[in-house]
């Protein structure tokens, strides 16, 4: 029996290393065959060149700056003095290099694990690379090899739209394959916006190797998909003019034809995008994080402003389309109205009042009592529901990153923000754009163009992608009455820009375009009770003056652009921004945009 026992047991043994043999040679043959393939065969991918971003007139906006890389090999002994003397035999050739921070690069990546050449200088310029190149790259312990660098040959014009390109964080390796392998990603504006387009596909190389990693033969090569170039529909003269208008001033400005198309836009005041290419310096950043004008931000999509007066031609329209009002309603403005219990008092801009006031003289002489009696019968609950659906307190879907929304006041948004009830003060600051109301130039540009079209366009700065045209995208919605109802507000418009009582017109003699727009003064402090006399805005200090607004569309009667001018702190709209926007629509005439 103890025989029989141990004779199983020997057949058993027997058997299960057959099998495990038959699995090693056979089954797992396809394994190993991969895994031998793996140390044999390498796969290397090529970073592609970022594509440019041009004008209209195809004006560099965006570029490519030729020059290279430098790279050493791994491992290199650092004891007996190898690494030091390739390094200082590499700083005879381009002296303009620090070889202590070319060590501290090489430290700072190599490993036994690492059997890849090392970067220890990021960019070499063009001119500094081509006399050295040959000499170099007969080291075999040095590569120079090819690495454009983005370049910005405006410096800082549209530096907010065109954005900027920057090494790449942890973040951006982690999202995206080609940051890692190219190091660096679309960080701002239209870079961002369309990185993934901009920065094309890697190509690979199919290669053979050694057994000490040395290349023996290419097997396959795929090219990269690079040099993807986007056209935007800015002007790039257009935006020279509009950058010394707003030489020693902080603000926004959009000029948009009534279809979205956007011809030139800018934050100021603005920085070199080129400073943020290869890493900006502490304080250079500290500088830009703590200016009071804020020269970081991106005010057209993410400055939130009082709209102010502006908002009145909207709100207008709701006034006289709803069943509380209609367009031959009168409110009398004696300067001052009293609300509640304690005879609040809420005021006109005009201390005297401007007597008897329909809808067109109201937006004419920017009347705030007749706005304020005009909330009292129609109510927060409707204004809010119109103002939303002519396209405020909400994105408007430009090309451009982080878009703010925006606030339009009502009952709900209070409670659902701050938990807490609705005064019916707020609805009449909310009726000339005070209180809680925040927008942004943009919003104001696109609702000035319902108002001029009745219609609401998608704004955008691209006007090709590659070979792809840009397709204009509209929405309908006004009502059959809004509808009815609009030509009385853009004539109202036109009041305000061409009769000698307009709140603009004085501001607008130069201008060769018949325009239409609204003014808009948006407060930036409280008024107390207690004041009697208000100071005028030169008398504030600089701080405390109003933001001013002035929107418009030319020429009016063929709405064909919009132009939206915001300046902080500077005072009434239609003095502060009305001369520069004539300038605007002159240019857009000479240019030969506007077709009379």
């Amino acid at each position: 029996m103890r025989i029989k026992f141990i004779l199983i047991l020997f057949i058993l043994v027997w058997i299960s290393l057959l099998v495990r043999i038959y699995y090693i040679s056979i089954q797992s043959n396809n394994y190993y065959e991969s895994l031998a393939n793996s140390n044999t065969i390498k796969f290397e991918y090529i970073p592609p060149i970022r594509g440019e971003i041009l004008d209209r007139h195809k004006q560099p906006l965006a570029i490519n700056k030729l020059g290279f890389k430098l790279q050493v090999a791994p491992h290199l002994p650092r004891k007996n003095g190898d690494l030091d003397a390739e390094l200082e035999t590499i700083v005879l050739m381009i002296p303009s290099l620090d070889i202590k921070k070319l060590k501290k690069n090489y430290i700072k990546k190599d490993s036994p694990y690492n059997h890849h050449f090392i970067d220890v200088v990021d960019f070499i310029s063009y001119e500094d690379a081509i006399p050295v190149y040959s000499k170099m790259n007969l080291n075999e312990n040095v590569k120079l090899l090819p690495a454009p660098k983005r370049y910005y040959p405006n410096k800082k014009l549209a530096a907010h739209i065109i954005g900027y390109v920057a090494r790449a964080n942890k973040k951006d390796v982690d999202k995206n394959a080609i940051a890692k392998l190219t190091g660096s990603t679309g960080k701002s504006g239209i870079e961002k916006y369309y990185n993934n387009f901009l920065q094309g596909e890697a190509g690979e190389r199919e290669i053979k190797v050694s057994a000490y990693n040395q290349e023996m033969q290419e097997l396959s090569y795929k090219a990269p998909k690079e040099h993807q170039q986007i056209t935007l529909a800015l002007d790039l003269r257009l935006q020279k003019l509009i950058e010394e208008l707003f030489k020693d001033k902080a603000g926004a400005v959009v000029v948009m034809d009534v279809h979205g198309e956007i011809l030139a836009a800018g934050s100021y005041p603005e920085y070199d995008l080129n400073t943020f290419v290869s890493g900006i310096s502490v304080s250079r950043w500290s500088e830009l994080i703590n200016d009071l004008d804020k020269p970081f931000t991106n005010k057209v999509v993410n400055g939130l402003y009082p709209p102010g007066s502006t908002i009145k031609t909207g709100l207008g329209l709701a006034y006289v389309s709803s069943n509380k009002m209609s367009p031959w309603t009168k409110f009398t403005c004696e300067g001052t109205m009293t609300l509640g219990k304690n005879n609040r008092k809420f005021r006109c801009w005009k201390h005297r009042g401007h007597k008897e006031t329909n809808l067109i003289k109201a937006i004419r002489q920017s009347c705030d009592i007749y706005f304020y009696k005009g909330s009292l019968r129609v109510g927060i609950a409707e204004m809010s529901r119109q103002l939303k659906n002519f396209g405020l307190g909400k994105k408007t879907g430009v090309d451009l990153p982080n878009e703010y929304f925006g606030t339009v006041p009502s009952r709900e948004w209070k409670m659902n923000k701050y938990g807490k009830p609705w005064y019916i003060g707020e609805t009449l600051n909310s009726s000339i754009g005070q209180g809680d109301f925040l927008t942004t130039p943009m919003q104001i540009a696109q609702f000035t163009s319902l108002m001029a079209t009745g219609k609401i366009a998608k704004p955008h700065f691209v006007k090709n992608i590659g070979e792809q045209f840009f397709i204009p995208e509209y929405k309908e919605v006004l009502n059959a009455k809004q509808k009815k109802r609009l030509p009385l507000i853009q004539r109202a418009m036109w009041e305000v820009c061409n009769h000698p009582k307009g709140t603009a017109t004085h501001y607008l003699r130069s201008s060769k375009v018949k325009i239409a727009g609204k003014t808009g003064t948006a407060q930036v402090i409280g008024i107390s009770q207690k004041t009697i006399k208000r100071l005028k805005e030169h008398e504030l200090a600089y701080l405390k003056r109003s933001h001013a607004w002035f929107t418009t569309y030319g020429p009016y009667k063929d709405p064909q652009y919009i132009v939206t001018v915001l300046i902080e702190h500077g005072g009434h709209g239609g003095q502060a921004a009305g001369p520069m926007v004539s300038k605007i629509y002159n240019k857009l005439l000479e240019y030969g945009y506007i077709k009379k």
